[in-house]
């Protein structure tokens, strides 16, 4: 049989020129290129201590002939509840992904201008780029830590959009509160501040609270946080944005599918909060782990940037993928960063004490290699 020619079908220019997502690697990928069965990952930021035994609880009653509650209002009235913020204000997605897709598409118009740092998270560019803004980015400090006057600079432009990570996502830093408090005082009116905090609840104590200042503040905003990383609820995909106000809220809702937000996610993450002792005493015991790999890279010379996550940020000081593979050769996954002007820095998350081990033995075998 021939096969007939058919017509290409004109595609939507935004989309089909976006840069690929640098996703991690995941188990199965690894343990078919590596031939080994013992895998550490660490490219993803998951939690390794899984997370709350109340989450299985909470999911064995579950219906998977029932469809979910599509405004999951029992988990945005728990958000409500535990933030102090009213539930109208509150929309929670597929992960914080969808909401940086619903807000892009919710406020961008084509040509608008969208500012972000770098080296920064992939999506903060991809979804301005697909509903055709055009995206400029502010880098980080040769120290890899926020340049404030150049920040500063470009919020004069008075940018559509400002995608801001703090904690940073690669880099691991987060603002402290004179930083926070002179970036917040730049913001022009018509520009909207989208503030990624994904990582809050890593951070130290005495660094700021970002929602709480900024609903100190007159400024439209949005506050991105997540059930993946600290809670450790990756898999199940869901994460939430606090709004300014209830109209940017209904837009953002108007923006994403129905449904998003799976029964499972939906139940999961209520238990997760019932259970916030579990993710307190996890998060410790993981910066605990932070700093003793930090300590440990240091000793050896690399440079890494300070991180208030769950993760590390470094210079191997070779080609990343070269030190990708070597990692992978060894049975460890991590996030090689692509980013121009940063081809030689790895991401590797925080694991367990034996993993970090098993990852700081084979970084000493790269860097002396």
């Amino acid at each position: 049989m021939t096969t007939p020619t058919r017509t290409e079908i004109p595609l939507n220019p935004h989309v089909s020129s976006l840069p690929p997502y640098n996703a991690g690697m995941n188990i199965a990928a690894a343990r078919l290129r590596s031939g080994r069965q013992d895998i550490a990952a660490l490219a993803s930021n998951e939690n390794p201590d899984g997370c709350s035994p109340k989450v299985a609880a909470a999911l064995a009653g579950l219906n998977p002939a029932r469809y979910c509650d599509p405004a999951c209002t029992a988990l945005r009235t728990a958000l409500g509840e535990k933030l102090g913020i009213a539930t109208d204000r509150i929309v929670v997605g597929n992960g914080s992904e969808e909401m940086i897709a619903a807000v892009c598409r919710a406020v961008l118009r084509p040509g608008a201008v969208v500012a972000t740092i770098c080296p920064g998270f992939g999506l903060h560019e991809i979804e301005a780029l697909a509903n055709g803004a055009t995206v400029e980015k502010v880098a980080m400090r040769a120290d890899l830590d926020f340049d404030i006057p150049a920040i500063l600079t470009m919020l004069e432009k008075a940018p559509a959009i400002f995608f801001l990570s703090s904690p940073s996502n690669p880099v691991g830093p987060a603002l402290d509160r004179d930083g926070l408090a002179r970036i917040v005082a730049a913001v022009r009116p018509e520009t909207l501040l989208v503030l990624d905090e994904a990582y809050f609840e890593f951070t130290d104590d005495g660094l700021p609270d970002g929602l709480a200042a900024l609903c100190a503040s007159p400024l439209s905003f949005v506050v991105l946080r997540t059930f993946s990383k600290a809670y450790g609820l990756a898999g199940l995909r869901v994460g939430y944005a606090v709004t300014s106000d209830a109209r940017l809220a209904r837009a953002m809702t108007a923006a994403k599918t129905p449904f998003n937000v799976n029964a499972a996610a939906q139940a999961a993450a209520v238990a997760a909060l019932e259970d916030e002792a579990w993710m307190r005493a996890s998060v410790s015991a993981l910066k605990a782990e932070r700093a003793r790999v930090a300590a440990a890279i240091a000793a050896m010379g690399l440079p890494a940037a300070r991180s208030q996550t769950n993760f590390l940020f470094l210079d191997v000081c070779r080609d990343s993928q070269a030190a990708m593979e070597h990692f992978l050769s060894n049975g460890i996954i991590v996030k090689p960063w692509k980013e121009k002007g940063f081809e030689s820095f790895i991401r590797v998350t925080i694991g367990t004490p034996s993993d970090n081990d098993r990852f700081l033995d084979a970084l000493r075998a790269f860097a002396t290699g």
